[in-house]
C-alpha cells in the first residue's frame, strides 16, 4: 500500500517499484488522500486548461485513472480536500476544511479501514518532512503513520474492521544527494547537460542532513511504465520538462534503482548493505497469494 497526498504523487515517488510489484503479482493499492483540487496547472504546455477546483478535480481523477493502468496498480481516493500549497510572507492561514487541518484520528479513520480490509504486508508514504513543505504531504506521513501503527490495534478505531498490522513501514526518498551526483557526474562525462547542479549546489550550501537510505529497489525494467503514469498526470507533468531531462539509457546504466527508509519493521531485516527488496524478512507463507 502506497499512500500519497495528491494525485501525481504516485508517479513521481516509487512508481517503478510499484509498476514491477504489480507485474510481479504482488496486489498493490496507491491510496490518494486530496483531490488535488487547489493544485496549479504547472505544465505550460497544457491546452485549455480548467478554470475552477471542480474542472480540476474532475480532470485530475481522469489522470489518476490512466496513471493507475500504466502502473497496474489499484486505487483509492481517501476523499479529503487539497489544502494548497501556502504562499506569501506571512504565509496565508489555511482553507477551512482542508486535508491538514482535519484532526488526526478523524483523518486516519478511513485509512486504517482500508488497511484492515485491503490487509498489506508493507506500507509506504513520506518521511516527517513530508519530503518537502507541503501540508498536504505532512499530514499524508501523519496519518499513514497513525494507521500503520493502530490498524493492528482493537482497542483502537473501533467499529473500523478486524485489527490488521502491516509487518514493514518504508519512507520514499526520490532524490538523494548520492542518486543526483551519480547521474550529475555521468551526465557530464558523457558531455550532456545535468538537471541537478543547481540542486547539489543548494543543498551541500544549506548543509541539509540527509535521511538514511537503507534500501534499493531495482526496478528499471519499468522506467518506461513509470514515465506513462507520469505523462498521464498532463495539467502537472511537462513532457519535455524536468522528470524527463536525464536520457532514460544513463539512468538504467547508472542510477537502476528507487531508494527507501525502512522506518519501521515487526519482521528480522538488515539494511547494511541496503535491502533490495521491500518484502525483505517477510516470510513467504505471510504473502501466499499475495505475490
Amino acid at each position: 500500500m502506497a499512500v500519497h497526498a495528491h494525485p501525481d504523487d504516485e508517479s513521481s515517488k516509487g512508481a517503478a517499484t510499484t509498476a514491477r510489484y504489480a507485474a510481479e503479482g504482488v496486489e498493490v493499492l496507491v491510496v490518494t488522500c486530496t483531490g488535488g483540487e487547489r493544485g496549479s496547472v504547472l505544465n505550460p504546455r497544457y491546452v485549455d486548461p480548467p478554470t475552477s477546483t471542480e474542472e480540476l478535480a474532475a480532470v485530475r481523477r481522469d489522470e489518476m485513472a490512466r496513471a493507475a493502468v500504466a502502473l497496474g496498480v489499484r486505487q483509492h481516493w481517501l476523499g479529503f480536500v487539497d489544502s494548497g500549497l501556502p504562499e506569501g510572507d506571512p504565509l496565508p492561514p489555511l482553507p477551512e476544511g482542508c486535508f491538514a487541518l482535519v484532526p488526526l484520528e478523524e483523518a486516519a479513520a478511513p485509512l486504517v479501514e482500508l488497511v484492515r480490509s485491503f490487509r498489506p504486508h508493507v506500507m509506504t508514504t513520506y518521511d516527517p518532512s513530508g519530503g518537502y513543505p507541503h501540508p498536504d504531504h505532512i499530514m499524508c506521513h501523519k496519518v499513514a503513520f497513525e494507521a500503520f501503527h493502530a490498524a493492528g490495534d482493537r482497542d483502537r478505531y473501533r467499529g473500523r474492521g478486524e485489527p490488521w498490522q502491516p509487518l514493514k513501514l518504508y519512507y520514499n526518498h526520490d532524490f538523494s544527494l548520492q542518486r543526483m551526483r551519480t547521474v550529475h557526474e555521468a551526465l557530464l562525462e558523457a558531455g550532456q547537460e545535468s538537471p541537478f547542479g543547481d540542486w547539489i549546489e543548494s543543498r551541500a550550501m544549506r548543509e541539509v542532513p540527509e535521511r538514511p537510505v537503507t534500501t534499493r529497489v531495482p526496478c528499471a525494467e519499468k522506467f518506461t511504465a513509470r514515465d506513462e503514469a507520469l505523462r498521464a498526470h498532463a495539467t502537472q507533468i511537462d513532457p519535455e520538462g524536468f522528470f524527463f531531462a536525464v536520457p532514460r539509457e544513463v539512468e538504467a546504466r547508472v542510477w537502476p534503482v528507487e531508494e527507501y527508509e525502512l522506518a519501521v519493521s515487526h519482521v528480522p531485516t538488515t539494511t547494511s548493505p541496503p535491502e533490495d527488496d521491500l518484502f525483505a524478512g517477510v516470510h513467504a507463507d505471510d504473502v501466499a497469494g499475495a505475490r
